[in-house]
């Protein structure tokens, strides 16, 4: 029997799901762009624009759902995760955005090797494919997973950052710091959409 509220929750997962897409797009618009040397900034700001367009349908439409609605325990922890998750993506878009800055601000780094971002990119780019793919299934070994990764993203950054000190390219080292900083705190992003993901299924908090 369908209930009252099932259409707006159908909408509401659809809202998700373009947000999701437009995340990775902009994710990895924005690495691969400044691994390549190209300016990307007006691509992804369009992208990350669009999330934030979602974001704001998500929340409009969540109140709207516990206000008329007044959902069940399960669907409240759907719809609020939903918000928080949301948030997330707009996270991946603003970040993203912010990579592709470093190169304008910065002017030509074609002198720069960018290693260390190269290394992290792929498991940037996994864990955010990964965070998608964890709220669309609600899959709990998936966060368990992003929660191990970003322990993993969070060593490696704190192992090369200050290596970044020595450089004697002063250039190149602030473009790798600036990026490894954005790709670190979309790490911390992804890891609580898992969380959030874990607290849709359980009704539990995992905290640190």
């Amino acid at each position: 029997m369908t209930r009252l509220i099932d259409p707006h929750l159908a909408h509401l997962s659809e809202l998700m799901k373009q947000m999701c897409d437009l995340s990775l797009a902009s994710t990895n618009l924005a690495i691969d762009s400044f691994l390549g040397g190209q300016s990307a900034v007006k691509e992804v700001r369009e992208l990350s624009n669009q999330v934030m367009d979602l974001y704001d349908k998500v929340g409009e439409l969540t109140f709207e759902m516990i206000l008329r609605y007044q959902p069940v325990a399960s669907d409240f922890r759907l719809i609020r995760s939903s918000l928080e998750i949301s948030y997330g993506f707009t996270r991946f878009g603003r970040y993203a955005y912010d990579i592709t800055l470093v190169r304008d601000m910065l002017g030509d780094l074609s002198e720069c090797k960018n290693e260390v971002v190269y290394t992290l990119s792929g498991e940037i780019k996994h864990m955010i494919k990964l965070a998608v793919e964890c709220f669309a299934t609600l899959d709990l070994q998936k966060a368990n997973e992003l929660r191990t990764d970003e322990d993993l993203v969070d060593k490696y950054y704190n192992k090369h950052l200050p290596a970044l000190i020595t450089s004697k390219n002063v250039k190149c080292a602030l473009a790798d710091a600036l990026v490894l900083r954005y790709m670190e705190r979309m790490a911390d992003h992804a890891a609580f959409i898992g969380d959030s993901v874990n607290y849709i299924v359980t009704g539990s908090r995992k905290y640190r």
